[in-house]
């Protein structure tokens, strides 16, 4: 009788585990906004890892911040409140190795961003998980420029006086201040009012952001600075991540993979199409004199070095990998 019981609870036990497997939800919070590129990487990642994890787990993507804006999507990913986050400059603010991708014009282009990923990944992945974090793959907020209601910007002396937002990352904050400009750190989710109110005058985003979030209809200028290429992170809790069953974070890092394919590509496109979507709402256009931006950003350079733990050698070996100096 007790072999039968026993044999009945293990059963039980199994069809209890099935279940819960066949039930298991993993959320992907990220705080880009119809149309956005964020939308269309999470979608694709989502898509990708429930084709082939069929019973075993759903990926369900939640933009808008929905979930939370960026630094509420950080801490909701350690208490397993959310699975997946989709975080950019704000990784700069978990660890300063990440400030590295916050110097201006230090990545060329997407090849050496995928050179940069094959050479140096294990230094951003040693620090996301020393803050308890793992990088499950990588995908981009694309090339930034900057848009505002004020004048035109073709040299770092043109932002002089402009209260500009930026994300909540402190070598953003310095550089515009070191151009002159009052940047005013800020969540994404509230740029679009604070832009219409006049409580800021511009910002500084890539194009599929400032197209999805309308700010074209909001703003007067855009200058074609390319300033900052910012890395995003497909990130979730490392431990959270690790109690996962292996075959489901192999199908997770394999779409992960195919998402970072996706999103480079249709990045390039975005880059085209909603420049000209942006040129049909009204907004004035300006190509910034980037050379101008370059030779302004050296004490930038100069102050990661002093100020971070190995960034002299962090910026050496990322312009190193592009084939270029800046």
């Amino acid at each position: 009788m007790n072999t039968k019981i026993l044999a009945g609870a293990a059963l039980s036990a199994l069809i209890a585990g099935q279940a819960m497997a066949a039930d298991m939800t993993l959320r992907f919070g990220h705080v880009g906004n119809p149309g956005s590129l964020f939308e269309a990487t999470a979608n694709h990642f989502a898509e990708c890892a429930n084709a082939e994890l069929g019973d075993a787990a759903e990926v369900q993507a939640f933009g808008s911040s929905q979930l939370g804006k960026d630094q509420e999507l950080l801490q909701k990913l350690k208490l397993g409140q959310v699975h997946f986050a989709l975080p950019s400059s704000v990784m700069s603010s978990v660890d300063d190795r990440f400030g590295v991708f916050e110097m201006p014009y230090i990545i060329q282009d997407r090849d050496h961003m995928r050179r940069v990923q094959g050479e140096m990944m294990d230094v951003f992945e040693g620090a996301a998980n020393e803050n308890g974090y793992t990088i499950v793959g990588l995908a981009e907020n694309g090339f930034r420029h900057i848009t505002n209601n004020v004048r035109p910007v073709n040299v770092p002396a043109d932002l002089d006086g402009v209260k500009l937002r930026t994300p909540n990352g402190a070598w953003r904050v310095k550089m515009f201040q070191h151009y002159g400009a009052n940047p005013t750190p800020m969540s994404f989710s509230d740029v679009f009012t604070a832009l219409q109110t006049g409580v800021i005058d511009g910002q500084e985003n890539p194009y599929a952001q400032i197209a999805s979030a309308k700010f074209q209809e909001v703003q007067d200028y855009l200058s074609i600075t390319g300033h900052v290429y910012t890395p995003a992170y497909i990130l979730a809790s490392k431990k959270h991540f690790d109690d996962l069953p292996e075959e489901v974070r192999a199908v997770l890092s394999d779409c992960a993979a195919q998402t970072q394919d996706f999103t480079y590509e249709t990045a390039a496109q975005m880059e085209v199409d909603l420049l000209e979507e942006i040129k049909a709402a009204g907004v004035e256009v300006n190509e910034a004199d980037k050379a101008a931006f370059i030779e302004a950003s050296r004490p930038i350079y100069d102050a990661f070095a002093a100020e971070v733990e190995g960034g002299g050698d962090l910026i050496d070996k990322v312009l190193a990998l592009g084939g270029g100096s800046s």
